[in-house]
C-alpha cells in the first residue's frame, strides 16, 4: 500500500494575519486568495488526482473546488477530520490583543503539552487528521489525492510523519496556497516536498 498525498493549506482568507479566525463560519478567500487558489489549481493539475478532500470550513472549500475543477474530478467531499482545530475562547480574537497572556505564550511554546482554553490539544488535532490520512491512503493505494486543510493541521501531520515532536511546529513553515507531498504507505510515510508556494 502507497498513496501520495498533497496536503494543501487554503490560499489567504479575509483575516489572515489579523485574527484567529479557528472554526469561524463566512470567512472567505481574499482576492488574493482567489489567485493563489487558480494558480494552485492549475499547479495540481497535472498531479494526476484521483480526489480532493477538504475541510468544512469556506476557505478550504473554495480552495478545494478550485483544484477539484482544474483537474475535471467532480466537487471536493468535505471531510470532518480536516477541520481546524477548536481554538475554544480565541476563536476570532485579533492576534493584537493577546499581548503576553500566558496560555497563549504557553500555545506557543509547549505544543506537545497545552490546551487552548476551551479548545483542543495539538495532539487531539495530530490524531484527527493522521487518523484520515491512514484511512485514504488505505483506500486510494497506488492514487494521488489532495488533503485541503489548515496551518496547524498539516504541521501536526508532518510532524507526524518526520517523527518530531508537536514542540517542533515552529521549526517549519505551512504558507497560505502551500502544498506539502507526502507519501504514506503500510510500511510508514515520506516527506517528500515542504511549503512549497504557487507563487
Amino acid at each position: 500500500m502507497a498513496a501520495t498525498l498533497f496536503l494543501v493549506r487554503h490560499a489567504a482568507h479575509i483575516h489572515l494575519n489579523l485574527r484567529l479566525s479557528g472554526r469561524l463560519a463566512d470567512i472567505p478567500l481574499s482576492e488574493a486568495g482567489r489567485q493563489q487558489a487558480s494558480a494552485l489549481a492549475i499547479r495540481l493539475s497535472r498531479a494526476s488526482l484521483r480526489h480532493v478532500f477538504c475541510s468544512p470550513l469556506d476557505r478550504t472549500r473554495e480552495t478545494a473546488d478550485a483544484i477539484a475543477a482544474a483537474c475535471g474530478i467532480g466537487p471536493a467531499e468535505v471531510a470532518e477530520p480536516l477541520m481546524e482545530i477548536d481554538m475554544g475562547d480565541w476563536t476570532g480574537r485579533a492576534f493584537d490583543t493577546f499581548g503576553d497572556d500566558p496560555a497563549w505564550r504557553a500555545w506557543n511554546e509547549q505544543r506537545g503539552t497545552a490546551r487552548i482554553p476551551g479548545g483542543e490539544t495539538m495532539a487531539e488535532a495530530q490524531a484527527r487528521i493522521v487518523g484520515f490520512m491512514t484511512e485514504v491512503a488505505a483506500r486510494h493505494d497506488g492514487q494521488a489525492v489532495a488533503l485541503v486543510s489548515h496551518a496547524d493541521m498539516i504541521k501536526a501531520a508532518v510532524c507526524h510523519v518526520l517523527n518530531l515532536s508537536l514542540d517542533d511546529v515552529g521549526r517549519f513553515d505551512i504558507d497560505p496556497a502551500s502544498v506539502t507531498q507526502v507519501v504514506l504507505g503500510d510500511w510508514g510515510g515520506r516527506v517528500m516536498r515542504l511549503n512549497e508556494g504557487v507563487e
